[in-house]
């Protein structure tokens, strides 16, 4: 049987990873407008876009690429960003899933530094490692994005390298250019002391 990429609701404490939908589009349209300050090599719709952005989204959904997902803070029941599996890479025999990555991801300005992009990610690597039985995730970023590289080094993924001209480039000025992308792994051998580790710093941002 082969493999179809489709990613189920993943709930934490913090946040809920729920696949985007338009019901989301007012909640994300406010969250697209906060703060942009952090998004200088990242692709974040303005809010006349958000629908524009979650049909593409649903395209790529449609031709098996991606599984796109609105993060909702459990809190307050609100989208406050976006994140995706894409770019599924399938065993030889096209039966199951061999690699992951994990990407499209932004977050509100409110939202970033609390918490919620750690426990995303920690549920995204769960599902794909405990779920699907992935060998491997990947996470990548524009090189010169120091705090992208940051946030995803804090997770536990580790640095293989950069891969030059190898990404459309986000940053203001060079539409239809390429960038560098950083580019950070985990495997399947590494995720029970990752999810350990996610679980410590979860555990001590609650008690904090």
């Amino acid at each position: 049987m082969s493999f179809k990429l489709a990613g189920p609701v993943l709930e934490g404490s913090r946040v809920r990873l729920e696949p985007l939908d338009h019901r989301h589009a007012p909640d994300l349209a406010e969250a697209a407008e906060q703060n942009r300050d952090t998004y200088g090599f990242t692709s974040v719709p303005r809010a006349a876009g958000v629908g524009g952005y979650i049909d593409a989204q649903h395209a790529r959904a449609a031709a098996g690429l991606l599984a796109p997902y609105a993060q909702v803070d459990r809190a307050s029941g609100r989208a406050v960003g976006a994140t995706a599996y894409w770019e599924p890479r399938l065993w030889p025999s096209g039966d199951g899933l061999c690699a992951i990555e994990i990407g499209y991801t932004w977050l509100a300005a409110s939202a970033q530094r609390t918490g919620l992009n750690t426990e995303a990610k920690y549920l995204l690597f769960r599902h794909a490692f405990e779920t699907w039985r992935v060998a491997r995730v990947d996470l990548k970023t524009d090189a010169r994005n120091t705090r992208s590289r940051t946030a995803i080094e804090r997770t536990g993924a580790q640095f293989e390298g950069v891969l030059r001209n190898w990404s459309q480039s986000w940053a203001p000025g060079e539409e239809g250019g390429l960038r560098d992308s950083a580019i950070f792994s985990i495997t399947a051998q590494e995720w029970p002391d990752r999810r350990a580790a996610l679980e410590r710093r979860m555990a001590s941002r609650q008690r904090g």
